[in-house]
């Protein structure tokens, strides 16, 4: 149902790929300019060359963390609206269509993906540090920390919604009734998901495998976006693993650089940052939302075909 419901708006196969573009530049072109703006500001006025920002590791470090934080939080805030205004204007959809199947959005459903990987990430950290101790320095600094406290509560959960209803939301919508299935838009999304990340400076520190995580990720919030048929854990699970990640640890070779308690001084490994979560806690925590949710039929929610809905059910779906 959550997918079919694209059914009852516009969905040529066009739209999905104008605004898919569209929506793509205005977060990376236009959302990056005040960032951009900043890392001139910034290097010029010190004499120094705009082509250190082409390093993403450089660019990361020109600025004051918080700062850089906000900026590039705020291109996916800025790819938010326009992804909005582009459902609402050029599809003629509502908004709660793309977030779930049922009338309105479930509130118990994020909180509790957000306490659940929240509480998973506290947890494996403090064990982790206790462990190993000399793989961390304890960096809390409460100023700089309110004020990045301050900015993730308001900007991640705007960060990875948009991720979400890009992904899991309007494209999951768009392929599955382009394909007619369920499973072409779960691998899909999941791929794209998953190489959009490819740029970020863990890949350099990692290597190519670490795209096991990404796209491992981008399947596990697929998988529990059509067998909840509706975005809400996604919602709250995305950001919950990044507003805590944030918030609690950071590392050299992270994306995001934080003032957080803890700042991560060992050699990554790819059976922490990539094995580990795909193949041991994702798999532990579709387990429990499927036994909260008395999940059943998989293999028709996950594999099985999206089908027009008859009339009178477009009518209910409208209403």
């Amino acid at each position: 149902m959550y997918i079919a419901q694209a059914y009852n708006y516009l969905h040529d196969w066009w739209r999905y790929f104008v605004v898919g573009l569209l929506v793509v530049f205005i977060a990376t072109q236009i959302g990056s300019l005040p960032l951009i703006a900043a890392l001139m500001i910034k290097i010029l006025g010190e004499g120094g060359d705009m082509s250190a920002i082409e390093d993403p590791a450089v660019m990361l470090n020109v600025l004051e963390s918080n700062l850089t934080f906000f900026l590039m939080l705020l291109s996916f805030a800025v790819g938010l609206l326009a992804l909005y205004l582009v459902v609402k204007y050029l599809h003629k959809q509502p908004w709660i269509t793309l977030t779930t199947s049922r009338k309105k959005t479930d509130w118990g459903r994020v909180w509790f993906g957000f306490g659940l990987i929240a509480v998973i990430t506290i947890i494996t950290t403090l064990l982790d540090y206790n462990m190993s101790p000399d793989n961390y320095i304890i960096q809390f600094d409460l100023v700089p920390f309110l004020i990045l406290a301050v900015i993730g509560i308001v900007l991640v959960p705007l960060q990875t919604s948009f991720e979400e209803y890009f992904f899991r939301g309007y494209f999951m919508q768009g392929l599955g009734v382009l394909a007619g299935n369920r499973w072409v838009p779960l691998l899909v999304t999941s791929f794209l998901f998953g190489i959009m990340h490819i740029a970020n400076p863990e890949v350099d520190k990692i290597g190519y495998i670490i795209l096991v995580y990404y796209i491992g990720t981008g399947l596990f919030l697929g998988i529990i976006t059509l067998m909840d048929e509706g975005l809400e854990l996604a919602l709250g699970f995305h950001a919950g693993n990044n507003l805590v990640g944030a918030l609690l640890i950071t590392a050299d070779w992270t994306v995001f650089q934080t003032h957080s308690i803890f700042k991560d001084i060992a050699e990554p490994t790819v059976g922490f940052m990539a094995v580990v979560p795909v193949f041991v806690i994702y798999p532990l925590l579709i387990f429990i939302m499927a036994k909260r949710y008395k999940w059943t039929n998989w293999n028709e929610k996950l594999f099985g075909k999206v089908l027009k809905p008859l009339p009178e059910a477009l009518e209910t779906i409208a209403k």
